[in-house]
């Protein structure tokens, strides 16, 4: 039951996000999300991923969307992670990296191998020409070795992974300027990414387990196993508690 309303919470913070993010100059919205969920919004589409496809909708009618394309991806997709004119798509094994130049018909550009893990969990998002993965090997993703990996995408036909940082149990992310907020069974690690290619771990706050993060703003919305965590973070290494939902 507490996981069941951690989700519904989140769910309302991300329509909120949706329904108050500015329109573009074509008219557009584009929606917020956490890096493991399994939809996003892009423009007038809507991505979603189930085991092994993405569904493209037409959201041009918000009140009647339209399916207009299945593409197969592969074997136990997980999460997707909308960026810029991309797509981020993670599944147990690999990532996979999508072009949506032409929104209803998303061409694959490449996959994004670790090659210290052979079977994970995925969660990533991208920024500038980095990707970020948690690669989780305990429990159902089998494996013994779980690590923060950074992904150079400045070609996005041949991603390479160029760094990696040991997590105990990790799971969603996400980031804010030189932010990169990783969530972990025993709690929110805060990384120093002005390096790139060299994450350092500026902060640990254990109290509890974290399963996705959504940076807005200053304001970082945590997914967590019994409820939900707020921080300010108008500075971005220092979150400070605002309140806990449960």
């Amino acid at each position: 039951m507490k996981q069941l309303l951690s989700f519904v919470l989140l769910s309302v913070v991300l329509l909120a996000v949706v329904q108050c993010n500015k329109a573009t100059s074509s008219g557009k919205f584009t929606g917020s999300g956490g890096s493991t969920a399994r939809f996003a919004i892009s423009g007038d589409h809507l991505y979603t991923v189930d085991k092994s496809n993405l569904k493209v909708f037409s959201i041009a009618d918000a009140a009647d969307p339209v399916l207009k394309n299945t593409v197969p991806v592969g074997f136990e997709i997980e999460t997707i992670y909308p960026f810029k004119d991309k797509l981020f798509i993670g599944s147990t094994s690999v990532v996979h990296i999508f072009s949506v130049d032409d929104p209803e018909n998303p061409q694959k550009l490449s996959t994004a191998i670790s090659p210290e893990v052979i079977r994970r969990c995925d969660p990533v998002v991208a920024k500038d020409t980095v990707a970020y993965a948690t690669l989780r090997t305990n429990g159902v993703c089998g494996g013994a070795q779980s690590i923060l990996a950074a992904y150079d995408i400045k070609d996005l036909t041949k991603p390479v992974q160029k760094a990696s940082y040991p997590v105990s149990e990790p799971y969603g992310l996400g980031y804010a300027d030189t932010a990169l907020y990783v969530c972990n069974r025993d709690g929110l690690y805060v990384f120093n990414i002005s390096s790139a290619f060299s994450p350092q771990l500026t902060k640990k706050i254990s109290d509890g387990w974290y399963l996705d993060v959504i940076p807005y703003y200053n304001t970082l919305i945590c997914q967590v196993q019994d409820g939900m965590n707020l921080f300010d973070i108008s500075n971005r290494m220092e979150p400070g508690l605002i309140t806990k939902i449960k």
